[in-house]
């Protein structure tokens, strides 16, 4: 078995911890709930796989605007449902929504919008799989695990960026 290597991340709203080894990221959240904490990344740190190093990049690329797509290899842990509507969730394009009933729809499912709502939260690598572009139907954003504060902060970020890119 491939060794599993932790790394943290200081963004904007919060610290977050990545979870790898050599073949995949396995896992992205935030760890703490007021964003407060102190860290910057470490891209040189020498006993990562290059893959956290590359994931570290691209989130702060992501942070600065500059990238709308990350490219790097997940190791999904999920029922088949669930992968499903995170392939689905993947497919919603950067400074864009998705209602829970649109994601719902596109899996062939138009009645599973409260399941696709639990998929989203047993997601765990948001960010990269963006179930943050994921709103109610009444175009408001909701039920979000990391804070809906972050989902919208998320959601006016990638809008931001899109209108100067």
């Amino acid at each position: 078995m491939n060794n599993i290597y932790t790394i943290n991340y200081k963004s904007e709203i919060g610290l977050i911890e990545i979870t790898g080894n050599e073949e995949g990221i396995l896992t992205l959240d935030f760890i703490d709930k007021n964003g407060n904490k102190k860290y910057k990344p470490d891209f040189n740190s020498g006993k990562l796989p290059p893959l956290l190093k590359e994931c570290l990049k691209q989130l702060d690329e992501y942070f600065k605007g500059e990238r709308i797509k990350f490219k790097l290899p997940l190791i999904l842990d999920g029922t088949e449902f669930q992968k499903k509507v995170w392939n689905q969730l993947s497919k919603i394009p950067f400074g864009k929504t998705n209602s829970y009933k649109d994601i719902a729809v596109k899996i062939g499912n138009n009645k599973a919008s409260r399941a696709v709502g639990n998929a989203n939260n047993k997601n765990k690598i948001p960010l990269i799989i963006p179930c943050h572009r994921v709103i109610g139907s009444d175009k408001k954003p909701v039920g979000y695990a990391r804070g809906v504060w972050r989902k919208e902060w998320l959601i006016e970020h990638e809008s931001k960026t899109t209108q100067k890119n």
